[in-house]
C-alpha cells in the first residue's frame, strides 16, 4: 500500500472532523495566573547553543515504543553532538502524580509528555509551568503538519481559563484509538466470526467463557484501563454529540452524567464482570502483565488502544482489530480516541530552543515512519505505507472508518480537573459490586456538577 491509498489518506485526517465540536466548546474555569512568555518571533530553530549541555526529557512511553524513543534520542544526540539526552521514563500514573512536583523542583525537566485535559495540561497551564509554543510552531511549520482541531486540544487561554482557544502549549503528530483486539485462531476454534453487532459480541464472550477461555484479557490495578472498558460500551449507548459536549463542557456545562444511557453502560460493564468475562483477579493485575499474557495467547479479546500493536508485532497476522460493534448492524463506527500525549516545554527550562528542536525531531517524517510500525497513528498530511492483512492495517483501517463517520469520542477523564480520579476509582468499585450502576453515575454527576458550579 502506498501513502496515497484510502487507508493512509483516512489516517492522516483522524480527528479532523470528530474534534470540530471539541474546539467550539471552549471551557472556562476560574482563577488567574501569570503565564510564562513565549520567545519573541521569529523563534530560532535547531539547537542554538554550542557548549555541551544536558536536555532532560520526561516521557511515559513503554514497551516497543520506548525502544523507538531510545533510538530517536540517539539520533538526536548524533545530530547535535553537544546535547546529551537525560531520559526519565514514568508510567501514566506516576506522570499524573509526579510531573507537577518535578517541574516545580530544583532540577526541572526541559520537555515533558503529559496528558491532555483539565486534570493535567490544564492544571500546568493554570500554574504557569508550561511555555507557550506559538512562535516555535510558526518557525517549524507545525500548523501545516496537523489540523488546527488537533492543535486546539493543546491550546489554552492565559491562566488556563479557556480550553481550545489561546496559546499553544503542546505538540504531537500522533493519534490514539481504543478498540477490540482478537486472537484469530481462538475465534476460529470457537466457530465464531468477527461480530457485526453488540449482541453478537456479547454472545461471543459467553461462548468463550463456556469453552474455558478468558473472554477479555484485562487487568485494572493501574485504574486507567477500566476507563477504556467502560468508555467503549458507553460510546455505543450514548450519542457522540452528547458525550463530546459533556466532556468539553458544551451547552454551558448544563448536561448531566446521570442519564439512562450512562447507567445502562455501567450496568453492562458490571454484568460482564459478574459473568466472568474478564480475566480472573483482574482487580489485582497490572496492565503490562495483561498485555504480555495476551501476546502469549491468554484471552480471546482485549479492549485497549493502538499502542499494543508494538507488543503484538505490526506485521502480525495472527491477531486482528475491530471497533466495538454497533447495536444495529451497519450503524456508523464510534469509539474513544484522540490525539496522543503532546510534548511541552517547561517554563523553567534553560534550553527552550533545544527543547523545541527536540519536539520537532520527535514529530518529523522520520519519527513518524519509525513509530507507525509500533502502533502510533500519524495525524500529519502524509502517512507511511502499511502492509495489508496485518494487525496494524486493521487498526489503521478502523481509525480511518471512525474518522470518516465523525465518530471519535474524546477521553472521558478530560471532563473535569478531578474526573480521572473519580471515574477510575468508581469503575474499580463498580466492577467488584461495591457500588451500583446508579451510585456510579450519581458519583460522576456530583464531580461534574461541582466543577461546573466552580466555573460560574
Amino acid at each position: 500500500m502506498d501513502a496515497t491509498s484510502p487507508i493512509a489518506t483516512r489516517v492522516r485526517i483522524l480527528l479532523a472532523l470528530a474534534l470540530v465540536a471539541v474546539v467550539a466548546a471552549a471551557c472556562k474555569p476560574g482563577g488567574t495566573v501569570t503565564q510564562a512568555s513565549a520567545p519573541p518571533p521569529p523563534a530560532s530553530t535547531g539547537v542554538t547553543e554550542t557548549e555541551p549541555f544536558t536536555l532532560t526529557i520526561w516521557d511515559q512511553e513503554c514497551c516497543q515504543v520506548s525502544k523507538v524513543w531510545d533510538q530517536l534520542n540517539d539520533e538526536f544526540e548524533a545530530t547535535y553532538p553537544n546535547v546529551t539526552i537525560d531520559r526519565v521514563k514514568r508510567d501514566f500514573g506516576q506522570m499524573k502524580t509526579l510531573l507537577r512536583l518535578a517541574i516545580q523542583g530544583p532540577n526541572p525537566p526541559d520537555v515533558v509528555e503529559g496528558n491532555l485535559g483539565w486534570p493535567d495540561m490544564g492544571g500546568l497551564v493554570k500554574a504557569g509551568l508550561l511555555l507557550p509554543l506559538d512562535n516555535y510552531a510558526d518557525a517549524y511549520g507545525w500548523r501545516d503538519r496537523v489540523s488546527q482541531n488537533v492543535l486546539s486540544l493543546s491550546t489554552w487561554s492565559s491562566g488556563g481559563k479557556e480550553w481550545g482557544t489561546g496559546e499553544l502549549f503542546g505538540y504531537t503528530s500522533m493519534g490514539e484509538l481504543i478498540g477490540v483486539y482478537y486472537n484469530k485462531q481462538k475465534l476460529e476454534d470457537l466457530g465464531l466470526q468477527v461480530p457485526a453487532t453488540f449482541d453478537e459480541f456479547v454472545s461471543d464472550l459467553e461462548a468463550a467463557k463456556q469453552a474455558g477461555e478468558v473472554p477479555i484479557q484485562f487487568a485494572n490495578n493501574d485504574a486507567w484501563p477500566g476507563i477504556h472498558e467502560y468508555g467503549v460500551i458507553q460510546d455505543r449507548m450514548a450519542p457522540v454529540d452528547y458525550l463530546t459536549d459533556l466532556i468539553f463542557s458544551g451547552q454551558g456545562g448544563t448536561l448531566s452524567f446521570d442519564t439512562p444511557e450512562n447507567m445502562q453502560a455501567a450496568a453492562t460493564l458490571q454484568e460482564w464482570a459478574n459473568k466472568g468475562y474478564f480475566t480472573p483477579g483482574f482487580g489485582g493485575g497490572g496492565y503490562d502483565d495483561a498485555v504480555a499474557n495476551y501476546v502469549k495467547g491468554e484471552g480471546v479479546f482485549m479492549i485497549t488502544g493502538n499502542w499494543i500493536v508494538a507488543d503484538l508485532g505490526a506485521d502480525n497476522t495472527d491477531y486482528g482489530f475491530f471497533l466495538l460493534p454497533p447495536m444495529q448492524a451497519g450503524d456508523p463506527p464510534v469509539s474513544t480516541g484522540g490525539s496522543g500525549f503532546p510534548l511541552s516545554i517547561t517554563a523553567a527550562s534553560d534550553h527552550p530552543d533545544a527543547a523545541a528542536a527536540y519536539i520537532d525531531f520527535m514529530n518529523n517524517d522520520h519519527a513518524i515512519e519509525s513509530l507507525l510500525p509500533v502502533g502510533n497513528l500519524p495525524l500529519t498530511q502524509t502517512a507511511p505505507p502499511v502492509q495489508e492483512g496485518t494487525v496494524l492495517a486493521d487498526v489503521v483501517t478502523a481509525a480511518g472508518a471512525v474518522s470518516d463517520s465523525d465518530g471519535v469520542v474524546p477521553y472521558e477523564d478530560y471532563a473535569t480537573p478531578t474526573f480521572y480520579d473519580t471515574i477510575s476509582a468508581a469503575i474499580q468499585e463498580l466492577m467488584v459490586n461495591r457500588i451500583t450502576p446508579q451510585e456510579f453515575v450519581s458519583r460522576l454527576q456530583q464531580d461534574y456538577s461541582e466543577f461546573q458550579t466552580s466555573r460560574a
